[in-house]
């Protein structure tokens, strides 16, 4: 819990009247809006609360509610599943949904918005100021037909590439040296195995794990959508997770070919394929640390900073461990993104619910998430605030990239995300299967998008 205490740090000494400004403008500057964080009114009662976050990641909602519920004396029951996607539903279904849900699917969001289960927050939050501090694109994918119901409040850039740095300079890979293209990527994966081959070393270019609970398989999502972004641009990216291309599409079956060039080759993988799956996603990347090394590269987004912290509280970033962009593929998208976030959404619309949607919305809140390798959208929590280098760096990357999208299989329908997160495993499992893999994506992308 150090980086939590330290951005507990950070918090404290953050000029009060900045925060408290930008509580007052989120919650529309009058008290007719309702009760709001810092004011003296103190409404009570509780609100429930559901998200994915557990370990580490609830340790820290759990440090970022409790000023709130100091201040304005609201209770917030917190539930946590890996399943969210089918708790909400199955909750919704029963006439029992939460007060509150933080969504790490958009899709989901958008799709209960347009039933009618969610309610806007146009009256909650003062949209001037919503619009003041958050990019357009984050408050785009908070829209439904022209109101909003979500509203972000910490965001991972996707698509790195993660190494130990006392090991990585042994096989060649230094900062300047990363590779900065697929092609090069490739052919370091390659150098790196047969090294080890020739010294009769058992270490992998690189440790994988998808194990994720019922979330299964996103992992290697993040990798495919990584790989069709910096091959066929924004563009073609978008008509992909619109269900507009077919998944046995030429464009869409080079993508898994050309990341079966690391997941289907046994000699590229740290401990066979039982490991990829059966290893859950926050540990994975331990085999970077073994001493002798197990493995040498690792793909994540920049929240695995956060597990590598709770595992290795020694380990200090960009000395022992750091990253580089996932490489170009076609020039023209090198400095392409993938991003990906949690939306919070209301089902009630209580005082008590009220609250708590302005509350997160807050630079205040956001700047606990820190602590877990989060970037905030939030204009107004400034780069100083970032602890972590790391994180950091990466905050500036994403502002600076000239294309950012949203995580592709976030923003498809649930029914087609979840086929695609099974699909992963079965490529993995048997990676021949391809062509009967992609004939039944393409069978629930013509029932998905209908």
């Amino acid at each position: 819990m150090n980086r939590v205490l330290r951005v507990s740090s950070i918090l404290l000494m953050v000029s009060s009247f900045l925060l408290i400004a930008a509580a007052s403008a989120i919650a529309g500057g009058n008290r007719e809006k309702g009760d709001r964080v810092g004011q003296s009114a103190r409404p009570g009662g509780t609100v429930a609360l559901v998200a994915s976050w557990s370990g580490n990641e609830r340790a820290v909602l759990m440090d970022m509610l409790k000023p709130f519920e100091d201040r304005t004396g609201i209770k917030v029951n917190y539930t946590g599943t890996r399943d969210i996607a089918a708790v909400i539903t199955t909750r919704v279904a029963a006439g029992n949904p939460p007060d509150l849900a933080a969504f790490s699917n958009p899709a989901q969001m958008r799709d209960l918005a347009r039933r009618g289960n969610l309610k806007p927050l146009d009256g909650v939050l003062d949209t001037k100021s919503i619009e003041r501090q958050y990019s357009p694109g984050w408050i785009e994918r908070g829209t439904v037909n022209g109101r909003l119901y979500g509203i972000f409040t910490k965001v991972a850039a996707k698509g790195f590439i993660w190494y130990d740095v006392r090991a990585a300079s042994k096989v060649g890979l230094t900062p300047r040296t990363a590779p900065a293209t697929w092609q090069g990527l490739l052919d370091l994966s390659r150098r790196i195995e047969q090294r080890e081959q020739a010294a009769g070393s058992t270490a992998a270019p690189w440790a994988i794990g998808v194990e994720s609970g019922a979330a299964s398989g996103w992992v290697g999502t993040d990798w495919l959508e990584s790989i069709f972004l910096k091959k066929y641009g924004p563009q073609e990216y978008v008509r992909w997770y619109r269900g507009e291309i077919p998944w046995t599409s030429d464009e869409v079956r080079s993508v898994w070919s050309e990341w079966g060039k690391i997941v289907a080759d046994p000699k590229m993988l740290y401990g066979g394929t039982d490991y990829v799956l059966g290893t859950n996603f926050g540990t994975a990347f331990e085999p970077l640390f073994e001493v002798p090394p197990g493995a040498y590269l690792h793909f994540q987004a920049t929240f695995i900073t956060g597990f590598i912290h709770r595992a290795y509280p020694d380990l200090e970033p960009v000395r022992d461990y750091d990253f580089f962009r996932f490489p170009a593929i076609d020039p023209r998208y090198a400095k392409s993104i993938e991003a990906s976030g949690d939306v919070y959404s209301m089902f009630s619309d209580t005082p008590q619910a009220q609250a708590l949607i302005r509350y997160v919305a807050t630079p205040e809140a956001q700047q606990y998430w820190l602590a877990t390798g989060a970037i905030s959208p939030n204009k107004m929590v400034p780069i100083s605030a970032y602890s972590d280098p790391i994180t950091r760096q990466a905050a500036q990357m994403m502002n600076k990239s000239e294309i950012v999208v949203f995580d592709a299989s976030d923003l498809m329908p649930n029914q087609m995300n979840q086929a695609f997160w099974k699909a992963v495993l079965d490529f993995i499992r048997d990676p021949g299967s391809l062509d009967s893999i992609l004939a039944g994506l393409d069978r629930v992308r013509k029932e998905a998008y209908r």
